[in-house]
């Protein structure tokens, strides 16, 4: 079949491809955009939007449990049916997206359903029709579940973070495996909504990827909700019979009515056809440059990447591609500049939240990492409740600071409270810019808010 001539071409439009398709088509190019699913990819239908409408819903029934302690009394009666019926109708569409393709059309791109793959330098195939992207090809495809090879799970109906989202009625218990950030989030609102959880996780603790003072406040945590948590456990077996799930680990059995399997995701490099283009089909994910590129003429944003499975990297890419793009089309049949002015990705402030009760929010580097690295490291540590805004509201949390003492600056930051991921932002703003520490302690921090322990933990460092 004869291609069709056209000046770009964005396989997969989450968050970042939609994006990059978006912004591209406003630009004037004649761009086509395909997915398979739905358009704005795993947040705003399975991921970041309806699981905060569920954690916000969790956080009343939490807080107005707590009158008890601080303003009289107070009954709560957990009701699911207005938290679906919300992320039904405020966030989904009930998992329609036609309003995210009729905004990509308004933009001008020109939009098809289905799976593209590449075929050929240049080309993508979506069904029976061919593509010749003059200027590039984007590959956003994303990430889908994955599931631990344990023996009988695949012949299971277990949950991925798609059922959980999607439930209308909870079960009456939960088997939990996987303790990070996603799990561990679901846990807590199915927990404050009556569920009675049980989290499973293979490393000796959960939220492992983050600092280890973090991981037991939030274990307190979800522990004090009634979650019971059972960490250093490998499965062996699942088994259902038709009404409830049995986890079985060594000489232990786990059982729950349903089980919510989130132990991380993969990309499926193999569907996109990198052999048309000399690309390796067997990696876990697309090695790209600072500019997003994973070859010449073909782009690579959001998790199919592997910088961090985040919305806000794969806007931040988004940006770096199109601006990139839009340099190259500029400068078609003109010297190339490769120093030029499109900007270069750069992760080493990368921020990131887990939006349990308290909230973790963390930039950089943890402790142990910069410490792998080599670093001469320095740590400040505070318990949030030494703060006056911590000891008034009697808060659960702390700040961590994690500096290179030779360079005199911060590499890495945690913040766990009430407010986490808003305290952050100093954080990341001090990582990102490299702002000395002497800098950081003559600061004035208002009084009294939860981000003034950032300097009691400054004064902890030394």
């Amino acid at each position: 079949m004869e291609p069709e001539n056209v000046d770009v071409v964005v396989v997969g439009l989450g968050v970042g491809g939609e994006e990059v398709a978006g912004r591209l088509a406003e630009a004037g190019l004649s761009v086509v955009g395909i997915e398979r699913d739905l358009v704005g990819g795993e947040c705003p239908y399975w991921g970041c939007v309806p699981s905060k409408m569920m954690i916000r819903a969790a956080n009343t029934l939490a807080e107005a449990r707590r009158v008890d302690e601080f303003a009289g009394s107070a009954r709560v009666q957990p009701d699911w049916a207005p938290v679906a019926a919300r992320i039904r109708a405020e966030a989904t569409d009930t998992w329609d997206d036609r309003v995210a393709v009729e905004r990509f059309v308004n933009q001008g791109g020109r939009f098809i359903r289905g799976s593209g793959r590449l075929d050929g330098p240049g080309r993508v195939r979506v069904g029976d029709q061919v593509f010749q992207a003059r200027h590039g090809i984007v590959l956003s495809t994303g990430t889908r579940p994955s599931a631990p090879p344990i023996d009988g799970l695949a012949d299971t109906p277990y949950w991925t973070n798609h059922q959980a989202i999607e439930v209308d009625k909870l079960p009456g218990s939960l088997l939990v495996l996987g303790g990070g950030a996603i799990g561990l989030e679901l846990t807590q609102v199915f927990a404050r909504f009556g569920v009675r959880v049980t989290v499973v996780e293979a490393l000796d603790r959960v939220l492992a990827m983050e600092e280890p003072e973090a991981s037991e406040v939030v274990a307190s945590a979800l522990r004090a909700d009634g979650v019971d948590i059972h960490t250093g456990v490998m499965a062996d077996r699942v088994d259902h019979d038709g009404q409830e799930f049995t986890l079985h680990a060594n000489d232990v059995r786990y059982t729950a009515e349903r089980l919510l399997v989130v132990t991380g995701r993969r990309a499926y490099l193999d569907e996109l056809g990198l052999e048309t283009v000399g690309i390796r089909a067997d990696q876990r994910f697309l090695p790209v440059d600072d500019r997003l590129r994973v070859a010449e003429g073909i782009w690579a944003v959001g998790d199919v990447t592997g910088e961090g499975a985040f919305t806000h990297v794969a806007t931040y890419q988004a940006g770096i591609v199109v601006a990139d793009m839009l340099d190259r089309v500029r400068r078609s049949g003109a010297a190339a500049d490769p120093d030029g002015t499109v900007p270069r990705a750069d992760y080493q402030a990368l921020p990131r939240v887990t939006f349990t009760d308290p909230e973790v929010g963390a930039v950089g580097l943890t402790e142990s990492q910069a410490r792998q690295r080599g670093i001469n490291v320095q740590v400040g540590h505070v318990p949030l409740g030494s703060s006056a805004r911590g000891w008034i509201h009697r808060a659960d949390g702390l700040i961590k600071l994690v500096a290179d003492a030779d360079r005199g600056v911060l590499v890495g930051g945690t913040s766990v409270g009430p407010a986490g991921g808003e305290v952050l932002s100093g954080l990341a703003v001090a990582v990102h810019a490299a702002v000395p520490l002497n800098q950081l302690r003559d600061m004035i921090y208002a009084y009294p808010t939860f981000y003034r322990a950032i300097s009691d933990a400054l004064r902890d460092m030394g």
